[in-house]
């Protein structure tokens, strides 16, 4: 019976992208077996980048660069965007429950550990605030990104802080627009976040930073600390079995979809709980959805709702798409953050739009010329 009055505090120090990943899933199912005590756990990357469980790393990453600056590609157990990591920052990860938290609304969650980690980022001698939904900033400057997911009853909350980060380098992992690497955009990116170097004017130790946030959270919630780097049984066996399942290519490029080609309709939708995107492979010729690739940075649980949505809507009638979509959800319990199947329903419509297909309203759209 865990011990819901003590927080077990953890360093796990400076891994390998995939044990740190590994230890995530570890943790993560101790913890919702019960196995586990309620746990902060600090850990620091060598250089890496990772995507979010449902992305496709092409589509995130520039590979090219990632090989020849011997950066490690990963794939996260939750959802979320592409992030690049170095032992510049310090992560911290907070394995909890509803019951401990007092609540099940990630909104609220969100805001009520944000705060308490501003609180510990600010006894370091700066002014830290909460920015919803889930960034702590200095000055209207990022200093820490956070994002957390449920599994059951129990919450991974994580965060990651930045002491002397290299804004350039995250720039160049991550595959985004040739403009957005001009001299003046790598300036601007840099003025939006901030290193604790920075602003305190030299390097804080790792060890005072975590002291500082552990005391937080153990203020905020009310709770004893327990410092011991110690993984128990359950957590040794979790994480070696773990670790043989991603660190592997299969479980890293898993969401590999086609690059865009001739014939490929692919649509964008900013939901709620995050960006969508969808491509799709359409037969013209009788009007059926032939396959969908579906990624982006959102979250859902189990891991392989999407990849089973994706099998249910092969060779789909256009006009019953919506309503297998309804059929799949019900028939598939799913827990998704800030996601509905209407989401779902949108970014496939939003690629279909590139082409003529006539929907159950009677509308349709033009293809483009």
């Amino acid at each position: 019976m865990r011990d819901p009055h003590t927080l077990r505090v953890i360093d796990t120090g400076l891994r390998r992208a995939a044990e740190n990943l590994a230890l995530n899933r570890a943790l993560l199912e101790a913890h919702q077996e019960g196995a586990s005590p309620h746990t902060l756990r600090f850990l620091r990357f060598t250089p890496c980048a990772l995507v979010g469980f449902h992305q496709s790393v092409e589509q995130e990453l520039r590979l090219d660069y990632c090989q020849e600056q011997g950066i490690d590609i990963q794939r996260r157990i939750t959802g979320g965007g592409a992030i690049y990591f170095d032992p510049t920052q310090i992560g911290w990860e907070l394995y909890l429950d509803k019951r401990f938290l007092g609540t099940a609304e990630m909104p609220l969650i969100a805001q009520r550990i944000c705060e308490a980690a501003a609180r510990g980022i600010s006894a370091l001698g700066v002014d830290a605030r909460f920015r919803p939904r889930n960034d702590i900033e200095v000055d209207g400057r990022k200093v820490s990104g956070t994002g957390g997911a449920f599994d059951g009853d129990s919450i991974l909350y994580q965060g990651t802080l930045l002491i002397d980060f290299d804004v350039e380098r995250m720039l160049r992992v991550l595959r985004i627009p040739a403009e957005k690497l001009s001299d003046k955009a790598i300036s601007s990116a840099r003025e939006r976040v901030a290193n604790l170097k920075d602003l305190l004017g030299e390097l804080p130790s790792f060890e005072t930073v975590q002291q500082r946030l552990a005391h937080s959270f153990a203020e905020a919630f009310d709770v004893n600390l327990e410092w011991n780097d110690v993984l128990n049984p359950t957590e040794e066996r979790g994480f070696a079995e773990a670790l043989l399942e991603l660190d592997t290519p299969e479980w890293i490029f898993q969401h590999h979809r086609p690059a865009a080609e001739a014939g490929m309709l692919e649509g964008l939708h900013k939901s709620p709980g995050g960006l969508m995107r969808a491509a799709l492979a359409l037969d013209h010729a009788r009007d059926r959805i032939k396959q969908v690739w579906i990624t982006g940075d959102f979250f859902v649980k189990p891991g392989r709702t999407v990849v089973d949505l994706e099998a249910s809507l092969r060779d789909t009638p256009v006009q019953e798409l919506e309503s297998n979509i309804r059929q799949f959800f019900a028939r598939n319990r799913a827990e998704m953050l800030m996601l509905s199947p209407d989401d779902f329903l949108t970014v496939l419509r939003n690629a279909l739009a590139k082409t003529t297909v006539a929907f159950p309203s009677g509308g349709a759209t033009e293809r483009p010329s």
